[in-house]
């Protein structure tokens, strides 16, 4: 048999193995190793393998015990948490390496918590007490400058239940706390953005309402995210287009990029909205669905705006640098995207509501006052007989009747919600306003009646109206030529109130712009998109003819205010 292929025997020297000769019998059949100390047989059983080993009766159970103990440190000393064996006086009786390379501010405050330890052991445990099955407590611990500690501590029992130490495993748990706080801190910020229900914020105007979650979203992305260069658009479910609401620190040539909720073609965006999934990308050079974002973009990160299991739209994330994002990342912005779908979803709930409210009080309203209202004619006309020949007073009683007249019409017009202009009455035989007498208006609305109606008002005091049906004639007409204002229904066929926005300024950078909406209704977020980049104001219907010329007049000339309106 070839030596190398024989099986391996190690024989420690005794009494017994020293007087019969063991090693010359054995060696015809095994590979023989014959030592005489028990370190060294201890340290050859660690270092090499063997089949079998050979000793005396009263040498063999100090080796095995030696080597039990010596694999126990081996494996104490390999695990990646500290452990320490402590007495009732605080003294370390042994430690593993982890242990001993925590600082000596760490290893001295588990000393302590394993004696405070102790004592709640002693009071717990007794005759009673299996010990291998020993309680057990956990600690916490905060040193070196914030850095947090775990520690689960246990009892060593002897039979009659004594307590005699403490072993306690230790370990660093700043990672997972920090993570932790940092995720509390997020959903109290999420929360933040979207406790929109408050009085206070119910009594603002949809635009400031607006204004106000584009401001916390971005504060709370760039202050507690870390996230300077984002944008976040919503999913308009008529068109599956991702309508942008949101951009911070990206480039005009970004945002102006049409993308659907498609798998494919659509970027990265696309993607995640049609999927609802999560991207990282660590590298955009070497993803093809990439598409353009910030200047020198090198990696991204992209999630859905969750709202009760249904992708509202997306959360994406740009960088500068290759593999910026990690999980976490992905954790967080997730964690803050379903709060932004939340706080959209509540200013949409806003709007629906008050458009609702404000109808349905408007008809109640009218229904309630309708009777009254006809009490107080019939009263007036009676009264009017009996004061035949007395023109003063039959004249104060005509007024009467026509001030009843007047609030049946203004109830009228508020139960017909965002298609009328209240206040008509008001402009009969007005003179030219030398603020507006020349100006050249672009009205565009698909509602016959309020473009008619504010192109009427406007051109009694002056101004030069041109009337468009939709967005895509809007625009068209700015592509041709100038004016002095737009005046532009946000939601319209074909375009909607940001693009018309958009080539206005696209005309002359100056051109003011001034939106309508009923009842603050914006289903393409153009409020918040125009705000940020200069909208004149916002109107919503039903608006008084007041308050139309006074918008006017401050979008044409901003150094306008009430005060400064002609009598």
């Amino acid at each position: 048999m070839n030596d190398d292929h024989r099986p391996r025997v190690l024989i420690l020297g005794g009494k017994v193995t020293r007087q019969r000769p063991v090693a010359e019998a054995l060696s015809q059949f095994f590979h023989v190793d014959t030592l005489d100390d028990m370190d060294e047989a201890m340290r050859a059983l660690r270092e090499s393998q063997y089949d079998a080993v050979f000793a005396d009766v009263g040498d063999f159970l100090p080796l095995e015990r030696g080597l039990a103990s010596q694999q126990s440190t081996l494996v104490l000393n390999t695990i990646g948490e500290g452990v320490c064996v402590v007495d009732a006086s605080g003294t370390n009786v042994w430690s593993n390496n982890r242990m001993r390379s925590f600082s000596p501010e760490v290893f001295e405050k588990a000393k302590q918590i394993c004696v405070q330890a102790m004592a709640t052991f002693t009071r717990q445990v007794g005759p009673d007490t299996d010990p291998n099955q020993p309680p057990h407590k956990k600690f916490s611990l905060i040193a070196d400058e914030d850095r947090y500690f775990e520690l689960m501590t246990s009892p060593v029992i002897d039979r009659e239940g004594r307590v005699l130490q403490v072993v306690a495993v230790v370990w660093d748990a700043t990672s997972g706390r920090r993570l932790q706080q940092k995720i509390e801190a997020i959903d109290a910020a999420g929360r933040e953005v979207s406790k929109l229900e408050s009085d206070a914020i119910a009594k603002l105007a949809p635009n400031e309402r607006l204004t106000l979650l584009r401001d916390k979203i971005i504060a709370y992305s760039k202050d507690l995210l870390h996230f300077d260069h984002f944008a976040i658009r919503v999913l308009d479910k008529r068109t599956n287009k991702l309508e942008l609401v949101i951009a911070e620190g990206l480039p005009p040539e970004a945002m102006d990029i049409d993308l659907y909720a498609q798998p494919e073609g659509n970027g990265i965006s696309g993607y995640v909205a049609a999927t609802g999934r999560s991207y990282i990308c660590h590298d955009t050079e070497k993803d093809p669905r990439y598409v353009l974002g910030i200047e020198h973009c090198m990696s991204s990160l992209t999630v859905p705006l969750r709202l009760h299991d249904k992708n509202a739209g997306v959360f994406n994330i740009e960088s500068d640098a290759v593999g910026a994002f990690n999980e976490d990342d992905r954790q967080f912005a997730e964690i803050f995207g379903r709060y932004v779908a939340l706080a959209l979803h509540i200013l949409d709930m806003m709007v629906v509501e008050r458009y609702t409210t404000s109808g349905q009080l408007a008809q109640g309203v009218a229904q309630e006052v309708a009777q009254p209202l006809n009490d107080i004619v019939t009263e007036a006309q009676s009264l009017m007989e009996e004061y035949i020949g007395d023109d003063t007073m039959r004249n104060r009683l005509n007024q009467i009747t026509s001030y009843v007249e007047r609030v049946r019409h203004c109830l009228r017009d508020v139960a017909a919600g965002p298609k009328a202009v209240l206040g008509m009455e008001s402009i009969k035989n007005k003179d030219e306003d030398p603020l507006l007498s020349g100006k050249r208006i672009l009205i565009a609305d698909d509602e016959l009646n309020i473009r008619k109606t504010i192109g009427d008002v406007l051109s009694k005091y002056g101004c030069v109206c041109t009337i468009c049906k939709d967005g895509h004639e809007a625009i068209s007409l700015l592509e041709q030529q100038d004016f002095d204002l737009v005046l532009s229904d946000i939601k319209m066929p074909h375009r909607n109130g940001y693009e018309i926005f958009a080539a206005a300024r696209r005309r002359r950078e100056s051109m003011p712009v001034v939106l309508m909406t009923g009842f603050g209704y914006d289903p393409h977020h153009s409020i918040v998109r125009a705000s940020q980049e200069g909208l004149s104001s916002v109107m919503f219907k039903p608006f008084k003819v007041d308050q139309l010329l006074d918008e006017v007049r401050k979008g044409i000339n901003p150094m306008h205010s009430d005060s400064d309106k002609p009598l």
